[in-house]
């Protein structure tokens, strides 16, 4: 089994969203002996966001590929490469300004190729990355899953959920450390819960929702 294990926070040491992926993936690979781990880090190596030479993949240019877009396509097709090959994909994803990191966008941004993670179809689009289970540790300062308005304003769990879906993977699991800047009582807290949610995510098989839906 292969598990791609992905950081997108710029806080380094002092990221809780790190902490608790790091503890995911150690609880993953506990479980399920065997695991192999590959490691991205989105602060230290992000992709450059879309520009039209990263787009060429999608739209290829009238004549020759110049330079700058063979060196596009090859970042975007290392990305890809390595995502599809992961059985498991564990993502640290901090709350900035009601929604992810730029860098964990850039990387997704270069995910979303037609014909390789979803396509378009006469019924409608079809995720064509099925059979994944994703692990999403999410860290937020405030407490925002509690009430509608809270909900209203995150951009962070609703847009993971709805991109990793658009790809067709169904098992997509969230670890919250919800309060974790209301003092020291509310951090802890946020961290029991997440402690918790790791417990519960990580000793399941892999691709549960597709499982069961199989059984």
């Amino acid at each position: 089994m292969q598990l791609l294990h992905i950081d997108s926070a710029i806080t380094g040491p002092q990221s809780v969203s790190r902490q608790l992926s790091r503890e995911a993936v150690d609880a993953w690979v506990a479980a399920h002996p065997g695991t192999q781990v590959s490691y991205l880090d989105l602060a230290a190596d992000a992709p450059g966001h879309l520009t039209q030479d990263a787009l060429s993949l999608r739209v290829p240019p009238a004549g020759a590929f110049s330079p700058a877009q063979l060196r596009e396509n090859a970042v975007t097709e290392r990305l890809l490469a390595q995502f599809l090959a992961a059985d498991v994909v564990v993502i640290g994803a901090p709350f900035y300004n009601f929604s992810i990191p730029t860098q964990l966008k850039a990387w997704i941004d270069r995910l979303a190729q037609p014909g390789r993670t979803f396509r378009y179809t006469a019924n409608g689009p079809e995720g064509l990355a099925a059979g994944k289970t994703v692990i999403v540790a999410l860290s937020r300062g405030g407490v925002y899953s509690t009430s509608e308005g809270g909900r209203a304003i995150e951009h962070q769990e609703s847009y993971l959920q709805t991109v990793f879906g658009f790809f067709g993977i169904t098992d997509v699991r969230f670890v919250r450390a919800e309060g974790v800047a209301l003092g020291a009582d509310g951090r802890n807290e946020a961290l029991a819960n997440a402690a918790r949610d790791i417990r519960r995510h990580t000793q399941g098989a892999a691709n549960e929702a597709q499982v069961a839906q199989v059984a």
